[in-house]
């Protein structure tokens, strides 16, 4: 999961959230700042003892206001800042309000970053358990 996302710099892991943020880590706010014009909490995330995560910490930027989140940096082990991610171009998609471009931005890498732009998206969908079958998985790759 841990693995790049299409060659970017998001992971599987940063867009499908095999671990879980709320149970395999533990939440602490550390302060209370202004991101882009919207008052955030900042919130350190460090990981449960039994968890299976790679991160050492996560600080995160949560808006006040609808609880978005607008940054978050992930740290290694050995507490090295590793990547950030922000979220912007907050809009209301498929029913919701979220940040429709993100970017994650390596610190090993200069001037390098991937962008992700929302352009639709569409949340509690029905969709028929037929579709996940081996045979259906093997015509839409």
């Amino acid at each position: 999961m841990m693995q790049s996302w299409m060659g970017s710099d998001f992971t599987n892991d940063d867009l499908v959230r095999q671990s879980s943020i709320v149970e395999d880590y533990t939440h602490v706010i550390v302060g209370e700042e202004k991101l882009d014009g919207y008052d955030c909490y900042k919130i350190e995330m460090t990981p449960k003892p039994d968890a299976g995560v790679v991160w050492g910490k996560i600080i995160t930027w949560i808006s006040k206001d609808g609880f978005l989140q607008l940054k978050a940096d992930h740290f290694d082990e050995d507490m090295v800042l590793v990547k950030t991610m922000i979220g912007s171009n907050i809009v209301k998609m498929g029913g919701r309000t979220i940040p429709a471009h993100w970017e994650m931005i390596p610190h090993d890498d200069p001037g390098q970053k991937t962008i992700m732009e929302y352009k639709n998206i569409k949340f509690n969908i029905k969709i028929d358990e037929s579709f996940f079958s081996q045979q259906n998985m093997k015509r839409v790759r």
